[in-house]
């Protein structure tokens, strides 16, 4: 997706076409296969979920062939995780190679190690503190309850999305606010929760007696042999920030 005399254009394939994907369920056998996959298009061709898509269906109302909505059912679901994982954009990882991106990332820390050590500032532990294993909490929830907003500590979403860079959250769902009647209005609004909550401590942390370097060249192997670029520059662009 690119920016063009102030329009945004989506570079996608023709729903007839080979390739195409026309519902979530497809889309979660991609994600399975290559592993990882970024939402919109990035530096490596064919390495999003735009570009298996047909432009004419984002945004256009129709929940089971919108890719926009796809990714809020994947979310629900459980099995992969979704989140701001790839140059601070939004992207899917499967179960399978989560731990590899969870270690690469991590450097083996949870993140009460991390604070521990000096490596996460205060901005970044108000907002864990309030997770449990077992939490979730929509984006303005968290926001109010960490201490940002007016008069309050600045850069609430740098501060989320790099804690979902560095895989201590995912965006779990995707739901409106409810008024004082309980109906819901406005736009759908991102549910925050650990991963461990998808796949469990043992599984997320399992990559741990690895060091981080192995770690990111098996993703790097992974894209290479998924997308064929070679260029451990670009690809570089997606995996760190």
């Amino acid at each position: 997706m690119e920016e063009i005399n102030g329009q945004w254009i989506m570079h996608g394939i023709d729903w007839d076409d080979e390739g195409c994907l026309h519902d979530y369920k497809e889309l979660e056998e991609l994600i399975e296969e290559v592993g990882f996959l970024p939402l919109f298009e990035t530096s490596i061709p064919g390495f999003s979920v735009e570009e298996h898509t047909d432009p004419s269906f984002w945004w256009a109302g129709n929940p089971e062939a919108d890719p926009w909505e796809w990714r809020t059912v994947i979310a629900n679901e459980g099995k992969i995780a979704y989140g701001k994982f790839f140059g601070k954009r939004a992207g899917f990882i499967s179960k399978k190679w989560f731990p590899y991106f969870a270690n690469m990332r991590r450097d083996g820390y949870d993140f009460d190690s991390l604070w521990d050590d000096g490596k996460a500032n205060m901005r970044q532990k108000k907002i864990m503190d309030l997770f449990e294993d077992d939490t979730r909490l929509f984006s303005y929830e968290v926001k109010e309850k960490a201490g940002f907003g007016k008069g309050g500590l600045k850069n609430f979403e740098g501060t989320i999305t790099d804690l979902q860079m560095m895989t201590y959250l995912c965006m779990r769902d995707f739901k409106k606010r409810i008024n004082k009647k309980g109906e819901p209005y406005g736009w759908d609004v991102a549910i925050y929760a650990k991963p461990e909550q998808l796949f469990g401590y043992k599984h997320v942390t399992k990559a741990y007696k690895e060091s981080p370097e192995e770690s990111r060249e098996r993703i790097i192997k992974q894209i290479k042999k998924c997308f064929g670029v070679n260029d451990e520059r670009i690809i570089g662009k997606q995996l760190y920030y």
